[in-house]
């Protein structure tokens, strides 16, 4: 059974960082692309990064391309958010999602399995 248990969340000034991780379990993920959303209140779910667990190829959405990183600790099974510059547009719950293919997808439904989500409060 596949479990994601993200970590790192808190409250942070705008301008400040913050780093997600999801630590990953119960399957082998080298098949696998793994991602982030997010979702604030009274808004829909939005695509944030995405990583191909095996070679690490990244994609991002451009409100996020340039401040926020995505990557992956093979060792650890885990996968990271590196978000910096933050600002209170941030503001969210940022969920890991996992898909078996490699394949890069920003919708939500492609998604198979979730985490519980963190939530990241930026503060004006």
């Amino acid at each position: 059974q596949v479990q994601l248990v993200e970590s790192g969340g808190g409250l942070v000034q705008a301008g400040g960082s913050l780093r997600l991780s999801c630590a990953a379990s119960g399957r082998t993920f080298s098949s696998y692309r793994m991602g982030w959303f997010r979702q604030a209140p009274g808004k829909e779910r939005e695509f944030v990064a995405t990583i191909r667990w095996s070679g690490g190829s990244t994609y991002y959405a451009d409100s996020v391309k340039g401040r926020f990183t995505i990557s992956r600790d093979n060792a650890k099974n885990t996968v990271y958010l590196q978000m910096n510059s933050l600002k209170p547009e941030d503001t969210a719950i940022y969920f890991c999602a996992a898909r078996q293919g490699v394949i890069i997808t920003t919708n939500s439904y492609d998604y198979d399995y979730w985490g519980q989500g963190t939530q990241v409060t930026v503060s004006s």
